[in-house]
């Protein structure tokens, strides 16, 4: 996954947009205001494939302007929160990377609406409305907070501006929540949960260490666990040691020892295996 986004940041890198949750921020800001003037506007700006496929595209990219809630107070704590969060994300995976993500998500959102309304018309032979209530941004908000919680993982916050917790454990909450919220709703809303937060699914996926559990991993680790138990050919006390053979200064003085710069630990090898050995990682 890295490789291929570093050869796509080669490539387009150049048109990724700075500060990106400000822009998606705004949006919010936006939909927020119109809900208290003009609020029949919002019923044009919902993800409703029916009406894109009668014309109405915009609202391929209007559906983003949704505020997550209608409570004044909690959406400017939210967005302060997230600008932050976002903001954060930025600096640590560069502006294109917290691009991908950002727009993964509101792709794969759009596409689980299409794909929905795919299913819900191969299966009744109608076409259905009122889906727009299924597609929000509020899942991607928090796969913004979840993805996170894997790079700052021991991060503490204030929950409700005073009790300390780690970043950590608010992660595995909405986790739960969301697993929660998918066996209570219908099948229909798990397709809008899974499409919505599939892009921080694939980030936590493309982000894990599967070297350690390779079966030749195992292997390996098993075969020096297994050299190293061997008992040495003589005992005293001695300067050097190899980790593979075992072999001392005193068993032939003209033998030379070295140390393994690549692996992970103080391990001495002879002059016989110091090239030959597998390296050691504990990671």
């Amino acid at each position: 996954m890295n490789h291929f986004l570093n050869k796509l940041e080669r490539k387009v890198g150049r048109f990724a947009i700075p500060n990106l949750i400000v822009w998606l921020l705004a949006g919010y800001a936006i939909g927020f205001t119109l809900s208290y003037i003009a609020p029949s506007v919002l019923s044009y700006l919902t993800l409703e494939p029916y009406y894109v496929l009668h014309g109405q595209v915009w609202r391929i990219f209007t559906w983003v302007l949704m505020p997550p809630d209608s409570n004044l107070l909690f959406a400017v704590i939210m967005m302060m929160f997230y600008y932050q969060l976002g903001q954060s994300l930025e600096r640590t995976w560069g502006i294109f990377r917290f691009n991908v993500y950002i727009f993964g998500g509101i792709l794969f959102t759009t596409i689980g609406a299409f794909l929905l309304y795919g299913i819900f018309y191969a299966v009744y032979g109608v076409p259905v409305m009122g889906m727009g209530a299924f597609f929000s941004t509020n899942y991607i908000n928090m796969t913004i907070f979840l993805a996170f919680a894997v790079c700052y993982p021991d991060m503490q916050v204030l929950l409700y501006f005073i009790v300390p917790i780690k970043m950590k454990w608010l992660a595995a909450v909405y986790a739960v929540l969301i697993l929660f919220q998918m066996l209570e709703t219908g099948w229909a809303g798990r397709v809008a949960i899974l499409m919505s937060v599939l892009n921080f699914l694939v980030f936590y996926l493309s982000t894990r260490n599967y070297r350690r559990i390779s079966p030749k991993e195992i292997h390996r680790r098993q075969a020096f666990k297994s050299q190293m138990r061997q008992p040495s050919p003589r005992s005293g006390i001695t300067k050097h040691k190899c980790a593979i053979c075992g072999r001392t200064e005193k068993d032939d003085p003209a033998l030379e020892f070295r140390f393994c710069s690549k692996c992970e630990g103080n391990y001495e090898y002879c002059q016989d295996h110091l090239f030959t050995h597998q390296h050691i990682h504990r990671s």
